[in-house]
């Protein structure tokens, strides 16, 4: 009798619907792709990576070649048609600019911008930052070699990571990536945020793209705004505020 029981009950279970939770919850989640900027690679996501998977969230990193935009876009629709679902595209930097042209992909639900370009038709990074305002910081970029730009290493910490530990700092100078020169002046057919939702995190002591040069770009492509003080590199030192403006987005997409 009881074996009878037993056997109706995994039948029954076996046959009810479903009941939502946490793993339903996932399932509605978008995807989060996050795109590096230049001089860098995408392992400076590692402790937004954590987090977001610590709050159940799936996350893949791009790893761009950047040497071209067009191959970074590349790269990163790679990553974004990969995926089963949509997608929320996170860009730092130059990686606003790859963003901005691979998030036409129709699985890009939405752009989350951190202290990165915005660019519009036509525009790229080379344009935004020919003509810097008066008083602004002036990145240290050395003289293209052979169509590769560096930072200089002994202003790297001050300019790109002020608030990093100065070990991880030092080590950044010295491992840079080198930016192809056809990466910033490659320019952009379509932004997607003019038909895809954006955030944007406006970093207010960034050394690297100025927060006025932020919070125009912001404004123009209507992007939800949150501001905080860091870095350029505040998704390496402080992640906690890049990792609750991509989870408001992410909620929003839901």
């Amino acid at each position: 009798m009881k074996q009878q029981v037993l056997m109706a009950a995994l039948a029954l279970g076996a046959t009810a619907a479903p009941v939502p939770g946490h793993a339903h919850m996932a399932q509605q989640r978008p995807t989060i792709v996050l795109v590096h900027g230049g001089f860098v690679d995408g392992s400076g996501w590692q402790g937004v990576y954590k987090l977001l998977r610590k709050d159940g969230y799936t996350v893949r990193v791009v790893q761009n070649p950047t040497i071209s935009l067009a191959g970074d876009v590349a790269a990163t629709r790679l990553i974004v048609d990969a995926q089963e679902g949509r997608v929320l595209l996170v860009g730092h930097s130059y990686g606003g600019a790859v963003i901005t042209e691979a998030g036409n992909d129709p699985k890009v639900a939405g752009l989350v911008y951190i202290t990165a370009f915005a660019p519009d038709k036509g525009e790229s990074v080379n344009s935004l930052i020919k003509d810097p305002p008066p008083g602004a910081p002036v990145p240290p970029i050395l003289p293209p070699q052979d169509g590769y730009l560096f930072l200089d290493r002994a202003k790297f910490a001050a300019s790109f990571a002020g608030d990093v530990n100065a070990e991880t700092a030092a080590f950044m100078a010295e491992s840079q990536v080198p930016w192809g020169v056809d990466a910033l002046a490659g320019a952009i057919t379509e932004p997607a945020w003019k038909t895809k939702p954006s955030w944007y995190l406006v970093v207010t002591d960034d050394r690297m793209i100025p927060p006025a040069a932020q919070r125009f770009m912001s404004k123009r492509a209507g992007s939800t705004v949150r501001e905080s003080p860091g870095s350029h590199a505040i998704y390496v030192s402080r992640p906690a505020p890049v990792v609750a403006l991509i989870e408001q987005a992410a909620r929003a997409l839901r």
